[in-house]
Parts: structure tokens; sequence; C-alpha cells
């Protein structure tokens, strides 16, 4: 199984964020054990890189994107991916962006704690709590 793993999801962990801890720990999980094809889109590194940077240092945060590179895939983001996200006249662009990233990826799903913000979805949008029924289940 694959998933594109939204950057909400990823911060949850990074920053021990609650209550979203526990269910966002658990994903990451998944991926770690190689039990899910965990993808991050390549711009969720700079975005993560910057406000986890903000939130402690920047020497953590080299620390973390080392690690999430030895945890995750990276989803590509390129002019292809850019122009899929644009064609949905969404909102929010990062949002498209995501969902384009997980789509040319080849994702089954999009783990992510705002799925109402991924509409109409190329991608099956999932929260990770539905998540973790679906692949423990």
């Amino acid at each position: 199984m694959r998933a594109l793993i939204d950057l909400n999801v990823v911060l949850d962990v990074l920053i021990r964020r609650e209550p979203h801890f526990e269910r966002s720990a658990a994903v990451w999980r998944l991926v770690e054990d190689g039990r899910v094809d965990g993808l991050l889109a390549a711009h969720s590194f700079t975005t993560l890189f910057y406000l986890y940077a903000r939130q402690s240092s920047r020497e953590r945060a080299v620390l973390a994107m080392h690690q999430l590179m030895r945890v995750f895939g990276v989803a590509a983001v390129d002019r292809t991916v850019l122009e899929d996200a644009l064609s949905y006249h969404w909102t929010d662009f990062e949002d498209a962006v995501q969902m384009a990233a997980a789509e040319r990826a080849g994702c089954e799903y999009l783990v992510t704690r705002n799925a109402g913000d991924f509409k109409p979805a190329v991608v099956s949008v999932i929260q990770p709590a539905d998540f973790l029924a679906i692949v423990e289940g």
C-alpha cells in the first residue's frame, strides 16, 4: 500500500502535537516498519524544515530532515505536478500540490487530518485513525 502523508501528520510527530500525536506516530511507525510505502511530497521537506526550525532550532531541523529521509520516500514535485495542481482550481494551492504529487506517485491514499481541504479528491483522502484501521484491520 502506498500513501502520501500530509504535512500536518508529520508535524504532529515532530513537535508532539496533542491530541494528535499518538495516531500520527502510529502512521509513521507503519511506514518505518515497512508495512506502508509512505511518501512525502518533495516540497513538504522545505516547509517542514522551516516550521520545525522555528519551533526548535536549525540543528534539530537538520536532524529531523535526515530522519524523515530515512523513513519516507519522496513524491516528486515537478512541472507536471504543478500544472496538475493548478488544473484542480482549488483555493489552497499547497493542498492541490499534495494531491497532484500523490496522484503522480501512484498513491492509493493521502493521509491528512484536514480531509475536507482535499475536494474533489483524485486520490482517496483519509484521516490517520481511519488509515490505521484499514492497514491494521
